[in-house]
């Protein structure tokens, strides 16, 4: 990098890409828990269903720097598992980029690809 060169500046400097199917211990690596159930929010509590498609547990706190239950709240418990309800203390925004999996009795082929 030159002076007053970023990262940022880099990003379409590359030589080539390799695009591969994931195996199912990749898959399982990248997770941060198994998705149980099909609910995804309650109706009642407009809240995500513990081990559903949107759940807190596994994807991330819905509101940054809370749990999904309000034990723990702010920075000051930054990283920090509620042990109530299983939440890591964290920013929200995780919940883009965190991956669940579900177990099927059967491997299954995407039709994708």
């Amino acid at each position: 990098m030159s002076a007053g060169e970023t990262a940022y500046d880099r990003v379409n400097d590359y030589g080539s890409i390799k695009i591969g199917l994931a195996s199912p211990h990749d898959i399982r690596s990248w997770s941060f828990g198994e998705v149980k159930k099909p609910e995804t929010i309650n109706y009642r509590t407009y809240r995500p269903e513990r081990d559903g498609l949107f759940c807190e547990r596994i994807f991330g706190p819905e509101k940054d720097w809370e749990c999904a239950c309000g034990k723990y709240r702010g920075m000051k418990y930054k990283g920090m598992i509620c042990d109530r309800c299983g939440v890591k203390v964290t920013h929200s925004r995780v919940r883009r980029k965190r991956m669940g999996h579900i177990e099927l009795a059967a491997p299954v082929v995407h039709i994708w690809f």
